[in-house]
């Protein structure tokens, strides 16, 4: 029942559509974080050098930006581009950013 919601939601037409979608989530999920940690370093933050609690809000506010980055690239690879290229702008437009994108 959940599938036939995110089907008729996403205006998807067939199972592997569903599933390499599914595979992007997950991929850029796991991607992001594994991009975010040598950027972090290269900028030169570390646990040490900053308070615990700016180091975890820098590195997820990193991360969350290459997610975003990622997630239209990898979609692309998996041939759902304009699924996550429009994914991408309602995502932009609910941050307050509508200018950018229209």
């Amino acid at each position: 029942m959940l599938f036939k919601k995110l089907e008729t939601k996403w205006k998807v037409s067939h199972k592997w559509e569903m599933i390499s979608i599914f595979l992007v989530f997950a991929t850029t999920g796991s991607s992001s974080v594994y991009v975010a940690k040598p950027i972090i370093k290269f900028i030169g933050i570390t646990k040490e050098n900053l308070n615990p609690f700016a180091y975890w809000v820098l590195y997820i506010i990193i991360g969350f930006i290459f997610y975003q980055i990622l997630l239209v690239l990898i979609g692309w690879l998996f041939g759902q581009f304009k699924f996550f290229w429009n994914f991408e702008k309602k995502m932009i437009r609910r941050f307050g950013l509508k200018k950018f994108v229209d």
